[in-house]
């Protein structure tokens, strides 16, 4: 019996562990806005509320996160990206998170602080 390795739940065709698990892990950080957008995600459907503290902005980031009422995420959609690439210091992330019942449509802006990627804070579409 083979066993498939599950692929990544930010959307990309590759395993978790080589995907944003290494982001998670620490071993590797998000080269660009998009890819911290999209491991993020991950976090959020995994559930590691410290990795998305660690990439908050200092000046945003909420004492802790609760996932007691969290939705069950079903899926990402990168709508559109400004910036944030090797390049920028800063950049947005447009996207569509689905989960079972809905749809949280986000335009996100991003920033570096010590050479590191970061959400800083986002805007709800309608």
């Amino acid at each position: 019996m083979s066993r498939t390795t599950p692929t990544c739940p930010c959307g990309l065709p590759q395993p978790y562990e080589s995907c944003c698990g290494r982001y998670h892990r620490g071993t590797a950080a998000a080269p660009t806005a998009e890819a911290l957008m999209r491991s993020r995600y991950a976090a959020f459907v995994r559930r590691d509320g410290a990795y998305l503290l660690r990439t908050w902005h200092p000046d945003t980031r909420p004492p802790g996160i609760d996932f007691a009422e969290a939705p069950q995420w079903t899926g990402l959609e990168i709508v559109g990206t400004s910036d944030g690439s090797a390049f920028h210091q800063h950049g947005t992330v447009t996207f569509r998170a689905h989960y079972r019942g809905g749809v949280l449509h986000e335009r996100s802006r991003f920033a570096r602080v010590g050479g590191a990627w970061v959400y800083v804070d986002g805007d709800f579409i309608e």
